[in-house]
């Protein structure tokens, strides 16, 4: 869903106005068996079309999404991998639950002509970034957080009860990622020093699409010729604003988990404030704030990581060596 947000301040901030989504549709050949290249041909649009009516219907609540403080920190690279990681993972229990009931609903005639497996799906490439960030054993260290079993609760009812909603999901999230993807990873690979080899932001990379854009012109060509009547057209838009305040609840959350998070440690085992490396006691501030409300605990706490360091066992040692010797000079 960020993705989306992506494009459109990049739209906002060069002052282009955009072709319409859907003002080409394509068709599809292939290309030296690498994949399917597509090939765009001219379509006159209609208010009408469900693509422009997502276009409109959801536009509120899209600028609204993308001025959460969660967007606008990621935007500025102010993300700390904690934060990364968990946004990783509430994306893969979302595209779990979305890319299950497109299995289960890819023959329904209001969800076949979306079917694009192979392009698209998306959680086993999650599953791979999981596995970078957690280890072979990540499925026993993530779990589904509150707002994500929301969103995913919903994605599930949907398939099962009123698959033509899977539109306004399956539309929301991958032509977003689609979208900003790149600026996306591009983004998060700086900030939090991933390998430029692409390990940690597999999510981001479609392989089996040559063009983002004519795939998206395709995409919502298909959209606009499914035998849809009004009322339905009008139900998936407002599916599609439900997805945006799904995605919102996700982003909050993520916000105060955050909050939350005042220390990460160092593989010397260091506790460091923030992206600041060193020693805690370091900075002035967190100490005086910690000291203040914490009190012994606070004390007790910084002791014991001093203890775990190596640097801070030499300096005991040292201490100890030389108050020995103090005391022996004394006694003689």
């Amino acid at each position: 869903m960020m993705t989306w947000m992506i494009e459109n301040i990049y739209k906002k901030a060069s002052r282009i106005t955009p072709q319409r989504s859907s003002d080409k549709m394509e068709t599809t050949t292939t290309a030296n068996g690498d994949g399917p290249v597509y090939e765009e041909r001219e379509e006159k649009l209609s208010p009408e079309d469900l693509s422009e009516m997502l276009a409109a219907g959801t536009k509120e609540v899209h600028e609204k999404a993308e001025n959460t403080q969660f967007v606008k920190d990621f935007l500025k690279g102010r993300i700390r991998k904690e934060i990364f990681k968990r946004a990783t993972v509430a994306l893969y229990f979302t595209y779990k639950a979305m890319e299950e009931e497109i299995e289960r609903n890819k023959e329904h005639p209001h969800f076949a002509p979306l079917y694009f497996p192979a392009e698209l799906h998306r959680h086993t490439a999650l599953a791979r970034d999981l596995e970078y960030f957690y280890g072979p054993e990540w499925q026993s260290q993530v779990s589904c957080t509150e707002a994500a079993q929301n969103y995913v609760d919903r994605i599930h009812q949907v398939g099962q009860e009123d698959p033509v909603l899977l539109v306004a999901h399956a539309y929301t999230r991958y032509m977003g990622d689609l979208s900003g993807g790149q600026v996306l990873k591009k983004v998060a690979q700086r900030a939090l020093k991933l390998p430029p080899t692409g390990e940690g932001l597999e999510f981001y990379c479609f392989d089996a699409i040559h063009s983002a854009k004519s795939f998206k012109q395709l995409y919502r060509s298909r959209m606009n010729e499914l035998e849809l009547d009004m009322e339905t057209k009008k139900r998936i838009v407002s599916e599609a604003v439900k997805a945006f305040h799904f995605n919102m609840e996700v982003f909050e959350e993520l916000e105060e988990i955050g909050k939350t998070i005042q220390e990460e440690v160092l593989d010397a085992g260091m506790p460091v404030h923030g992206a600041m490396g060193g020693d805690i006691s370091k900075c002035p501030y967190y100490a005086a704030k910690m000291a203040a409300s914490g009190g012994t605990a606070y004390f007790c706490q910084l002791a014991t990581a001093v203890l775990q360091h190596p640097t801070g066992q030499v300096l005991l040692a040292t201490w100890f060596a030389a108050m020995a010797g103090l005391v022996a000079w004394y006694l003689m």
